[in-house]
């Protein structure tokens, strides 16, 4: 299957995708679809220039979509993986969300697995 890589450094997000991530129906639908139960929580990373221009060949419509309860927004799932560990990446769908951040998830806490804290470099190759 093809794949993209990004690039972009790890930042500590406000808590939001932790929130989205514990909601019960969210991590059904990450078990359905992805085949793991998610650590709860995001590894956020801002992307580079380059990695930002490549985020629009992220079709929504190829990706594996969580649907949304009543008063919440959709988001839209992409196998993944950083080295040789497997996760996805999550893009909410909705307007304000910003365009040089992917949200990474796990089945293991990545910031420790792989050592990274604030700062830290990362690439991740998304299965498109």
């Amino acid at each position: 299957m093809p794949q993209l890589t990004f690039e972009g450094t790890v930042f500590s997000g406000k808590g939001t995708g932790k929130k989205f991530i514990d909601l019960p129906w969210v991590k059904r639908q990450i078990y359905k679809k992805l085949g793991f139960s998610p650590y709860s929580g995001t590894l956020n990373i801002r992307l580079t220039e380059e990695s930002k221009a490549k985020r629009k060949l992220l079709d929504p419509t190829k990706g594996l979509q969580i649907e949304p309860e009543k008063g919440y927004y959709s988001g839209v799932l992409f196998r993944a993986s950083i080295g040789t560990l497997g996760c996805a990446i999550v893009v909410p769908v909705m307007p304000s969300y910003p365009k040089d951040v992917l949200e990474i998830i796990a089945p293991v806490y990545l910031r420790g697995k792989l050592g990274l804290s604030d700062g830290s470099l990362v690439a991740v190759a998304i299965t498109v």
